[in-house]
């Protein structure tokens, strides 16, 4: 499990080159620690790593393209959600 503190980079590998296809039905604390791919209503789309889902806030960490960040948004703002397993070496 990551830890940090807000606004600072976490020890998570980057995430997958392959965005996920879009499912039809997801809710994002189904993904709780693991990394996920997020669609957005408003049409923005990110690599995050969510540790929190609450009422109103979902915080966690999202991928700027070079190293994650502490992020937080209201889960209202997602429009689907994808945490596939990620294939390791062994």
């Amino acid at each position: 499990m990551p830890s940090g503190v807000p606004g600072s980079t976490v020890p998570l590998p980057p995430p997958p080159a392959i965005i996920p296809p879009k499912p039809n039905v997801s809710y994002i604390v189904d993904c709780l620690q693991n990394i996920t791919y997020v669609w957005l209503w408003n049409g923005d789309s990110f690599w995050y790593y969510p540790i929190s889902v609450q009422s109103g806030a979902v915080t966690g960490y999202r991928w700027n393209g070079a190293f994650w960040t502490f992020y937080g948004f209201d889960p209202r703002l997602i429009n689907a959600s994808s945490c596939p397993p990620i294939p390791t070496l062994f």
